[in-house]
């Protein structure tokens, strides 16, 4: 008998589980932000308690201690800082644009709130970038004895940190890590003030995660089959935070922030020098393709001219560019052209969500509580007050279902004849 019910339970837990996990591949970013108020850093929950007393408006609450803010991602103090995080996106052709706009979308937001707050009481704060998390899922028909996240993780921190480097960071920046979590991977780096040069990193990381999922294995004998140069000597560290590995100024023997990224000062594994953009550049082609598949030509295009020398890097200025220190004031994608992708469905289902209006389901209308986790949103039934929970493909098959009908004509049905007696 205890063994049934140990059964059950386990199959309960494991469609829970599938219930609250995309069933497709998602990706979302993260940035969190040191607050500068008159010039000194001061911790946020100190000075606002939470993320309702900073944002007018009122917010759904999440899961934990942070709230969906207005502008469809989440907010919430973490340790010190002010953390915006995007809502989760459909890995697909733009997803890489539509998840850095939606990140901007909550710093900008975030930015318009602090400076109504600080005017209020006559101060001045500033948004002073910290760190950027990739995170792209891990897809559970994709797991084997040897494919799970952490040899993938593993595997990447050999493959990321060159480009990632070149794409995403500065003069002062520390370190490039690489987390394996229970479902999925946090690629973390040095906030990139630069919408663009994030777009690009977006990209580089989503086409080379895309690419090494096809892989027979995540051994580190791939490296060599795939062409990827490899670095010598080559030290991981620890992250600092969880699980995971990084590399940091002391993994190369030399300090990649503060180096020539032109000048071929670094040894590879068969024997060659090489610069650092002469590295990226080769660890490009292997991923190039899927990188252009779910990004665009403009964006690859733009990684191959920062890793060939015909666009800046950050690296490329002496100092670390002075937008670290005052973030969101403007969002510049700089001259590049970019294309436009429209929401994706996702998105349009979570927009709907924050407005907070009744929605009507099936028969039923339904108001919301709280975004359960990233995935699942919380209903009460208006009426009967009876609590509900449908995840994101959920809303969109039925909002799809719902247009459908609405869009098939009624046919009238013919009236009955009648004969004359």
């Amino acid at each position: 008998m205890k063994d049934l019910e140990t059964a059950r339970s386990g199959r309960l837990f494991r469609e829970h589980a599938a219930r609250a996990t995309p069933p497709r591949a998602v990706i979302g970013l993260e940035a969190e932000f040191n607050l500068l108020v008159n010039g000194r850093r001061r911790r946020p929950e100190k000075v606002f308690g939470d993320p309702s007393r900073l944002v007018r408006r009122r917010m759904i609450p999440r899961t934990g201690k942070s709230f969906q803010s207005p502008a469809g991602g989440a907010i919430y103090f973490d340790t010190g800082v002010i953390e915006v995080a995007t809502p989760i996106v459909e890995l697909e052709p733009g997803c890489c644009y539509r998840a850095t706009r939606l990140l901007w979308e909550q710093i900008r937001y975030l930015r318009v709130e602090l400076d109504h707050w600080a005017k209020r009481n006559g101060c001045e704060c500033c948004l002073q970038g910290f760190s950027t998390h990739y995170n792209f899922s891990f897809p559970n028909v994709r797991r084997s004895k040897f494919r799970n996240a952490t040899k993938l993780a593993y595997l990447l921190t050999h493959i990321l940190p060159v480009p990632v480097i070149l794409l995403a960071t500065n003069r002062q920046s520390s370190a490039v890590g690489v987390r394996p979590r229970r479902t999925r991977l946090e690629v973390t780096a040095d906030f990139t003030p630069d919408p663009a040069l994030m777009l690009a990193t977006c990209a580089f990381i989503a086409g080379a995660v895309e690419t090494v999922l096809r892989w027979e294995d995540f051994g580190l004998r791939q490296l060599d089959r795939n062409g990827i140069p490899r670095i010598t000597p080559f030290r991981l560290r620890k992250h600092s935070s969880r699980r995971g590995w990084r590399v940091t100024v002391h993994s190369f023997g030399r300090n990649p922030f503060a180096a020539d990224i032109s000048a071929p000062l670094w040894k590879l594994r068969d024997c060659r020098l090489l610069s650092l953009r002469a590295i990226a550049a080769e660890t490009l082609i292997p991923f190039r393709r899927h990188i252009r598949r779910i990004s665009d030509s403009n964006t690859t295009e733009h990684i191959a001219a920062v890793f060939a020398g015909d666009a800046r890097s950050l690296l490329d200025f002496e100092k670390r560019p002075e937008t670290y220190d005052d973030v969101g004031k403007g969002i510049d994608w700089g001259r590049r052209r970019k294309r436009r992708w429209s929401r994706s469905k996702y998105e349009k289902i979570i927009h709907r969500v924050i407005a907070r209006e009744p929605m009507r389901i099936g028969q039923k209308r339904y108001r919301v509580i709280r975004m359960n986790g990233w995935y699942q949103v919380d209903f009460r039934e208006i009426g009967t007050n009876r609590r509900r929970t449908f995840n994101l493909d959920e809303l969109v098959q039925l909002s799809a279902a719902k247009k459908t009908a609405r869009a098939v004509p009624h046919r009238r049905k013919p009236g009955k004849k009648h004969h004359a007696k």
